[in-house]
């Protein structure tokens, strides 16, 4: 379904987890249309399945944050895709943990390869899509981040290659809002949800925290501008 006055979304990593439960709430609404990124779409079936009952628009594309190239190459694809339109919301959601380690077990090599996904693909991505940003109404970017990256987690020594990623994230989100003040962009905090990567320990499931994000995100306020915000839109410390 497309409507004349629609919200325009670009959503990384959608297969699973946050990225294929935010679509499907965003779905649920005639008023938005959401670009949803998968490394191998024609492996993500649940992905493709919420075609089935959506009352919003949902294109799938293939891509994967890792290949700067292919960053590069999908704003083309999605310039077709939205014709004449910007893109009103960017969710750098997409990422990745090697495992649950500390300061002085972290494997350093496989830590490079998480900062590359946590933190330089959303900056890539940042760049490459401002154009169809600044050419929307809402011009979000939102940065999915974790209260794991803050100085007052209360994560102790664990969680470490993790958490320095989502704090140079925080960093790279306060930074951006200091260069584009103009622009909407946050870092938003979802919990600890019990996914593949947040493990069946985490104390919320998607439907705790997944609506909560809509609402957030659809009602950004000024002063969350350049902040580390969490799903009931609070604005929580570095």
């Amino acid at each position: 379904m497309t409507t004349d006055h629609q919200y325009t979304w670009l959503i990384t990593g959608c297969s699973r987890g946050i990225g294929l439960e935010l679509t499907k709430r965003l779905l649920e609404s005639p008023e938005n249309f959401v670009i949803a990124t998968a490394r191998n779409p024609s492996k993500a079936t649940a992905l493709q399945a919420l075609a089935q009952s959506a009352r919003g628009t949902l294109e799938v594309i293939k891509l994967d944050v890792d290949d700067d190239d292919a960053i590069v190459r999908s704003v083309e694809e999605v310039k077709a895709i939205l014709g004449d339109r910007g893109l009103d919301y960017l969710v750098n959601n997409a990422a990745v943990n090697q495992e649950i380690d500390t300061p002085f077990t972290m494997k350093v090599q496989g830590w490079t390869n998480v900062f590359k996904t946590n933190v330089a693909a959303p900056a890539l991505m940042a760049q490459v899509y401002l154009p169809l940003i600044e050419k929307s109404t809402k011009k979000t970017i939102v940065n999915v981040s974790s209260s794991l990256g803050s100085f007052v987690s209360p994560s102790g020594a664990r969680w470490a290659s993790y958490s320095v990623t989502k704090a140079a994230l925080n960093m790279l989100t306060h930074k951006q809002s200091k260069e584009r003040p103009d622009l909407m962009i946050v870092c938003l905090n979802p919990g600890w949800i019990q996914t593949d990567m947040g493990t069946a320990d985490a104390p919320l499931t998607l439907d705790d925290s997944v609506p909560h994000i809509v609402r957030t995100l659809t009602s950004l306020r000024p002063e969350d501008n350049g902040r580390l915000i969490d799903y009931h839109h609070e604005i929580l410390s570095w």
